[in-house]
């Protein structure tokens, strides 16, 4: 009994301080924003007329696109600026779009990911207490994870 006692003491000394670290989600966004800055991929070069395309297989056929190139730097900004803003549900759309982005570098990847962690880390919190734009924020998550790409 005395070792029971001794062993689940431990387990919730080691979950309050593993759990007590909650990243900065500001700091997070900043720290991915500069990553992204430093080696911002270039953007595909576009196929000349005449000239063999390699289409990806889960790629649609070329089609001009309605969306202009953004570079992964100003889309972390916006996304910065989204969350800042309150606008939950944008930064989430944002950031779910650069997670997505197959030029990162692993350094970048790695830093999208860790912001991704932290902005979902206390937007579940929200949505806990009720806030209703963390609610929204979620089933946009969750709606763009399940999502075929």
């Amino acid at each position: 009994m005395n070792k029971l006692l001794c062993l689940t003491f431990a387990l919730l000394v080691s979950l309050a301080v593993g759990c007590s670290r909650k990243p900065e989600v500001k700091a997070e966004l900043e720290k991915a924003a500069e990553a992204l800055a430093k080696n911002d991929p270039e953007p595909a070069p576009q196929a000349q007329p005449g000239a063999p395309a390699s289409p990806l297989p889960d790629a649609p056929p070329s089609e001009p696109s309605a969306e202009p190139v953004v570079a992964p730097s100003q889309q972390m900004q916006q996304a910065l600026t989204a969350y800042k803003g309150g606008q939950l549900e944008d930064a989430v759309t944002r950031l779910q779009k650069l997670r997505n982005i197959r030029t990162l570098t692993p350094q970048q990847r790695m830093a999208v990911q860790d912001s991704v962690a932290a902005v979902m880390n206390e937007v579940y919190e929200l949505a806990a207490k009720g806030n209703v734009k963390a609610i929204q924020a979620v089933r946009q998550y969750e709606e763009m994870q399940t999502k075929p790409h």
